[in-house]
Order: structure tokens, then sequence, then C-alpha cells
């Protein structure tokens, strides 16, 4: 099996502009809008050269994206949804995103393993790449790993002044069930009570 190019000194970027509010998924103590620069996801940088603030075009996306990493059983507790708020994030204007869901990847010499791989070190650097680019994209729109259908975006810091976020609240509130139930349909996750606790 041939393994994934490294990312070439000079390559073509499909650039697409993006003007839809995204979705966030994100701990109640932090600020929805976070910039993190440690190595933990796919497209942060390799070495905290950038931050990188993910998201989501829905709030399916967000989702699976947050809680779709399990294996086996699939299942999600009142616990995790009680610690946890769904947030819109808007910019003041469209966001340049570099398009890897479909003929971006061969534009730029790359392919699939990029944004469903599991070599998340090659996709930092290529991130790194394409953040230093001459084109000066915002981040990169990707498909989500856990679901193809839905769009994601790593968005690049710099004019953070320029985004603008509302908590949606938590999923538990009765105007958000409705939601929470199609998305626990759509991918067949379980909701557990809380876990109790121990004194």
């Amino acid at each position: 099996m041939t393994e994934h190019p490294e990312p070439p000194k000079s390559f073509r970027l499909l650039i697409t502009r993006v003007s839809f509010p995204w979705y966030r998924i994100h701990a109640l103590e932090h600020d929805p809008i976070y910039f993190g620069r440690e190595p933990r996801n796919r497209f942060d940088a390799p070495a905290g050269e950038f931050g990188v603030l993910y998201v989501a075009k829905d709030a399916h996306g967000a989702f699976v994206e947050t809680f779709g990493h399990a294996t086996g059983l699939r299942y999600v507790t009142l616990d995790e949804l009680e610690k946890r708020t769904l947030s819109l994030i808007d910019s003041k204007r469209p966001l340049r995103l570099a398009d890897l869901r479909g003929n971006g990847l061969a534009r730029m010499g790359a392919d699939a393993a990029l944004t469903s791989g599991t070599n998340y070190g090659l996709s930092r650097r290529w991130a790194l790449a394409i953040h230093d680019h001459r084109s000066q994209p915002d981040g990169i729109l990707y498909r989500a790993r856990h679901d193809p259908k839905r769009t994601c975006a790593a968005i690049f810091d710099g004019a953070e002044s320029e985004r603008v976020a509302r908590s949606g609240g938590t999923f538990l509130r009765p105007e958000s069930r409705a939601l929470l139930g199609d998305i626990l349909d759509t991918y067949g996750f379980g909701l557990l009570p809380a876990k109790a606790s121990t004194s």
C-alpha cells in the first residue's frame, strides 16, 4: 500500500468561500471560540505555530465529531450532555477555506487519507503547509470522518474579533430534545442516565 505523500514545496489549493454559521459542542466552562494550539486533533499545528477552531456545518456533524470516536456499544450519558453546550459561531465576513471535500484533494496532490486516516502527524504537516500557503486561506473545509455527508472546518486563528458566538444551550433543554432524539436515532446512540456520585 502506497503511503500518503508529504506536502510538496508548491501545490494548488481549491478555495471555497462560506458564509453560513457553524456549530460547535464544547464544555460549559470554556468559551465557544477557542483556538487550540496543542497538537491533539487532525489539523492542529505540529508545534503550536497557530491555533485551530473546530466547527461543523450542522448540529449532527458537531455531535458525531465530538462523540463518534467510541467503538463497540455507542452511547452518551446525561452527565456528558449536561457538561457541554451547543454554540453557533458566525463570521463578519465570508471565510476562505481550503476545500478538501472533493477534487480539491487531487488538485493539491493528496487523497482522502488526509481527512479520514489515522496518521495525525501527516495531516498536521499538511495543515501547516496549507496555513502557510500563498493563497492565505482562513482554514480547511473537510468531510467529517464519522459521517462523510457532514461538512466540518478547521479555522485558523487570526482576526478573532471577526467571530461572533451565541450559545444554544445544552441538548437537554426542552426545545432541543427533538434535535437530540433525531441525532441519537441517526447515529444509533443510546442515552444513559447520569452516573451516581460516590462519597
